[in-house]
Parts: C-alpha cells; structure tokens; sequence
C-alpha cells in the first residue's frame, strides 16, 4: 500500500507538529545535482545573430553550461523541431526527483480539497499553493524540455487563475495539469480544458451562472473574458449581446462542492436545472433551444474557429518570441496557418520559429522577472529546492499563479522596468550563496573555463553568461569588482559573477 505525503505528513504532524519537505527535497537534491559537462565552458563568443544563442533564449530559459555548444553541433533547426515535440525529448533525472517529494502535484481534487482544509489543515494549509509554485520553478530550471515549459508559463497567463482566491489555491495544481497536458496541441483542447476547469469557473464565478429565474441572474464574468481574453481579443468583433448569450450558454456549468459526492468533489459538473435551455445567438450563429449541455460545447466551437481568435493567438505569440509589438507580416502568416490547421499550435509555432522575424528580428526583449531568476539559476548550473527563490519572484512582483487578475502578467518592456533593483539584489545573493535552498558553486564554474589568468576568466565568464567578448569598459569593472586594479585584480570570481549577471545584457533575451 502507497503512503501518501499526505499520509505522513499527517501522522507525524499528530505526534511531533507539522513537518516540512526540507529532509526529502535535501535528499533529492544531492541525489539529482546536475554536473557540469566535459570540457570547458564559455570556450566561445557568439557572433551577432548566432541561431543557437537566439534559439536558447527566446524558445527556452536561457542556456545551461554546455547547451550552446550542444545546439551549435546539432544545428538550431534541429534543436527547435526537438523542442517542438517534447514527448521524443528525454526528461531530466534533476527536474524528476525536484519533483517527487512534492505528493500534492498528483492529487485529485478530492485529496486535494482535504488536505488543505480538513484532515491535516495544520499541515497541508496552502501547501498545494507553494508546491505549484516551486514546480514551476524546478521544472523551468531543470526540464530539457524547455519549449514547453515556456508554452505553460505562456498558457498560464493567458487563462490565468490566481491562487488568491479561496478555492483556487488547491483547485489551480489540477488545472494546471490539463493546461500541460495541451500546451503544445490544438487550441481548441486548451479552450474545452479550460472551460471545464473548475479552478477557472470558480475563478470567474461561473459557479454561480444560473438562468435568470433561478436566483440572481446570469452571471457574466466568465463569458465576457472566454471572449476578450481567452479567444477574440477586446477588438475582435464581439458586441455586448454577445457575452449576454455566451453567460446563457454557460448557465448550468459548475463543478461538484458537496463532501457527500466524494471523490467527485472537485471535478466538473453540468446542472441542467440551472441552464437556460431557450434559443440564443453567438456572433451570428443561431443557438436551438433544448441543447443543454451542447450550448456551451457550441460555443466553444464557435470562438475557436472565429478568424479574430487566429490573430488575437498569432499577435500573443509573436509578443512573446519576437517584439513587444508586431511584426504585421508575420502575425498575418501565424494567423492564417492557425486557421488553415484548426488552431494547431506546433504547426503555427513551427511557422514561427522559422521565420526570418524570429532568427533576424533586430527587436529586444526584456526578461521578466521569472525569466531572468530561472536564466540566472541555469546559467550558473544552481542546485535549488525552488523554496528560496518564491520570495525573491514575489519581491520582484511576478511569483507564479499569484497575479490577480485575470488578465495574467503582463508581457511588455515597459511593465517590468522598475523590478530592476530586485534583480540586482537577487543576483548578488545567488552568487554569495545567501538563497535559502539555493547553492551555486562559483569556483567550480569558473574553473570549467579551464582558463587560469583573471583577465582570461573573466573574458571566458562573460562568454559564457552574456555569449560575448566583454568591452573594455566591462572588462576593467570584471577585474576590479573584487577589489584591486586592473593590473593587479583581487578577491574572488563571485563579484564578477554577480556584475554578470547584473548587467543590462543579461536582462534581455
């Protein structure tokens, strides 16, 4: 018989007080320490448009040690149809073991519900909430599937749940699996997961949609943004009768909350006395009568195969991957490949990364914040629990699931330029070893170099966290940051690490 986490946790708690993950995940963590590869690191600096170094830092997290070298020697192409097709991507044992002393990422919402409020609420009180948010770290830190990764972090803003609201702290751990599960697949997969969620129906209150005469009225929170942030966009072309007949469609659809429909509880339900079963119409298409259940499937149909859908998806993505705004002529070829392919994402993002925009683009883009600390954690190869980082994420305004409203974190320059110092003082923990959970060995990553005189260090530390010769000006504060001059550097590599990573190269991707 399997003891769950939850099971022990729960025995133990009885005995001695609730106890944390801190002995299992040290366990995991000397178990699963990735090592650097053979040979030497930072060997080469990237020449202006290098596909490889673009590729690693738009379509993943940035480069670990070693990668650079490792998508130069396969080619990018290659490299981007692997990412494409993470199920032939072998997974890391590192980003595994992270993973497995966290027993809620499994739960279903049964177990989950009573875990956090019931059973063991002096241990399990918010514990799904945190183990979500440390996943999301570990996995983008760790997993070799890093496409994907970016894809959930993407999907995960765009039909955003904040684990602020009650019920969503247990309920988004199992969303966010369906989410997964279709990051890279058919839209449509990701629109029918999502209006069956019930994270997401709790969320946007759909919950409490009922035909009119039935209590309160329609409620229209959920249908107003299935259209204007899910799937047409705010211009796409809707009118306000239209959310009035989406909320109608979508009366009925709840989820099970009573603890005598164990182990339902949790899990989607369609209330058919509470649906208004009368005729409606949705951006022109007539609604019959007597549907049910079918209204809301309709619908989702409907806004799926709507061309505002394509363009509102191909302008998402192509802000994401190439420039805060636009290109126009590459929007226009992602939307008509989503249209042709009924929303096939990998065959849209295929179109993507191989076009000229995306390998030439001259436009920036700046890190977020969860971007830039998981790009620091990976280029100075970090053994992390995940646990230490949430606050510093938090500091800088983007921890995971935690943005309130529904529209998800933001993804323009202009919105994440005040969480700079944040950063600054991130970085100069990292590499002091001052993040709880949290070790890089600076000594050892720049002796990987396999270079010994300090200016050849720090010329082969800067190719290796910014991929580029370092200028004199930079060259000379690398040598002094330790103190000395630059005839006669002193102190440590972990200074210069820091200023590394510090710098205004290493926040854009």
């Amino acid at each position: 018989m399997k003891l769950t986490r939850s099971q022990f946790l729960g025995g133990a708690a009885s005995a001695a007080g609730a106890l944390s993950l801190t002995g299992c995940m040290q366990v995991a963590r000397r178990i699963s320490h990735t090592e650097l590869p053979e040979g030497r690191i930072g060997r080469d600096a990237t020449l202006p448009g290098d596909p490889a170094w673009r590729v690693l830092n738009r379509m993943a997290y940035g480069p670990r040690p070693g990668d650079l070298e490792r998508v130069r020697s396969t080619g990018a192409d290659a490299w981007i149809e692997e990412q494409l097709h993470p199920e032939k991507v072998e997974e890391q044992w590192a980003a595994w073991m992270r993973l497995m002393p966290m027993d809620t990422l499994d739960m279903d919402p049964a177990e989950a519900e009573d875990f956090e409020t019931a059973t063991y609420p002096e241990v399990g009180k918010g514990q799904s909430a945190i183990e979500l948010q440390q996943a999301m770290v570990l996995r983008s830190v760790y997993s070799n599937r890093q496409l994907e990764q970016v894809m959930v972090e993407f999907w995960t803003d765009h039909f955003n749940i904040s684990q602020l609201k009650a019920e969503c702290s247990w309920l988004k751990t199992v969303d966010d699996r369906d989410l997964r599960k279709h990051s890279l697949g058919k839209f449509r997969d990701l629109i029918w997961a999502s209006a069956h969620s019930p994270a997401m129906l709790f969320y946007l209150d759909n919950d409490k949609n009922k035909k009119q005469d039935a209590g309160s009225g329609a409620n229209e929170n959920y249908a107003r943004e299935l259209l204007e942030l899910h799937t047409l966009g705010v211009d796409g072309g809707y009118t306000l009768k239209d959310i009035q007949e989406v909320a109608r469609c979508l009366t009925g659809w709840n989820f099970r909350k009573s603890f005598q429909r164990l182990p339902y509880i949790g899990n989607f339900e369609f209330r058919a006395g509470d649906h208004d079963d009368g005729p409606k119409r949705v951006l022109g298409v007539p609604i019959p009568a007597g549907q049910g259940i079918r209204d809301g499937e309709q619908v989702v149909d409907i806004v799926c195969r709507h061309p505002s859908t394509a363009r509102f998806i191909a302008r998402k993505l192509c802000r994401r991957f190439v420039a805060d705004a636009g290109p126009e002529p590459l929007i226009n070829r992602l939307a008509e490949v989503f249209k042709k392919t009924d929303g096939d994402l990998q065959q849209v993002l295929s179109e993507l990364f191989h076009s000229e925009e995306f390998q030439r683009g001259t436009s920036r883009k700046l890190k977020r914040p969860f971007d830039y600390v998981v790009s620091a954690l990976r280029i100075t190869n970090a053994d992390t629990s995940g646990a230490g980082i949430l606050p510093y994420l938090e500091r800088m305004g983007q921890l995971p699931y935690k943005w309130a409203m529904p529209d998800g974190y933001p993804d323009r320059t202009d919105a994440w330029t005040p969480s700079l110092l944040a950063r600054w003082n991130f970085a100069i923990d990292l590499v002091q070893g001052k993040v709880p959970d949290t070790d890089v060995n600076v000594r050892q990553l720049i002796e990987a170099t396999g270079e010994k005189a300090p200016r050849n260090r720090a010329r082969a530390a800067c190719r290796l966290v910014l991929g580029t010769e370092p200028d004199e000006g930079l060259m000379e504060k690398l040598l002094t940051a330790g103190g000395g001059t630059v005839q006669k550097p002193t102190g440590g590599p972990e200074p210069r690490l820091a200023l590394l990573l510090c710098s205004p190269q290493f926040m854009w991707r």
